[in-house]
């Protein structure tokens, strides 16, 4: 049996929405937002090309495994248990939450509220905030252990959430830039509408097309959990299943509460669909 997405009879994007729609992700809940993959791995050249693999990011390694240097150490995270941790796990930190969420969206209301009262009244110190999509592909792919976050859905259709419109007041880094727009990649040429058409183009082009179901047997399938998660270096701290925990059987409240805690502020795995 073929199904419309194999006979690409609906985009990829369609797809992943419905994805996500099955396993209980939504607008309507930011500690359960629609998930979506980083698709391409070239933010430094001139012009993009959907032509060659090497533009694209590695659809079947969860963001934690996209080095070969990055995926030993979480795999030596999990072999040694580190004595601070609970649980065995590779992960520690999630690849969508609420602070994640709002923090792409900053520049937009309501989110800036959102990601406001998330930091406790304040915008995040100015080094910590989305300002470039190259260092965010970068922090998440390569250079911070504790970031292995992945996109939503916006990137994709929503160039408004790139610029500064509302001339918030978002600080400035140490080496004195000044946060206003997000800064692209110069495929880009500083058009957020052009970034959003080529990184559509790039979500539905004919590399994603034939390996998006690697990514989706990582997020929604049965590479999430089990042995098969352990070998693709994706296994996330026990809290984060939240669908796989019986709070009922936790009679503790301060424990109970804790775990509650933990997934509504650090997210949650899709349900298996």
């Amino acid at each position: 049996v073929s199904f419309p997405w194999q006979k690409r009879e609906i985009s990829n994007f369609d797809y992943l929405m419905y994805l996500n729609t099955l396993a209980g992700r939504s607008y309507n809940d930011y500690m359960q937002y629609p998930v979506f993959p980083w698709v391409l791995a070239d933010y430094h050249s001139e012009t993009l090309n959907l032509t060659n693999p090497h533009t694209f990011r590695d659809l079947s390694k969860p963001m934690g495994a996209q080095t070969v240097e990055r995926k030993h150490k979480f795999i030596q995270r999990y072999n040694e248990v580190e004595k601070n941790l609970s649980a065995q796990c590779h992960y520690c930190t999630h690849y969508s939450s609420a602070i994640i969420v709002a923090s792409y969206l900053v520049r937009m209301e309501p989110f800036t509220q959102t990601f406001c009262s998330l930091q406790g009244g304040n915008f995040d110190v100015a080094d910590r905030m989305f300002h470039s999509v190259k260092s965010t592909w970068e922090s998440a792919s390569r250079d911070n252990m504790s970031d292995v976050r992945e996109l939503i859905p916006e990137f994709f259709y929503l160039p408004e959430f790139l610029t500064n419109a509302n001339h918030f007041e978002l600080g400035c880094m140490q080496d004195g830039t000044v946060l206003g727009d997000v800064q692209l990649p110069p495929w880009a040429d500083g058009d957020p509408y052009k970034f959003i058409l080529l990184h559509r183009q790039a979500l539905e082009s004919d590399y994603v097309s034939a390996h998006l179901h690697r990514w989706i047997d990582l997020i929604f399938g049965y590479k999430q959990h089990g042995s098969a998660a352990v070998e693709a270096v994706n296994t996330y701290h026990p809290y984060f299943y939240g669908d796989k925990m019986d709070l009922n059987n936790v009679k503790d409240p301060l424990i109970k509460s804790t775990i509650l805690g933990f997934i509504s502020n650090f997210g949650q795995i899709p349900k298996q669909v």
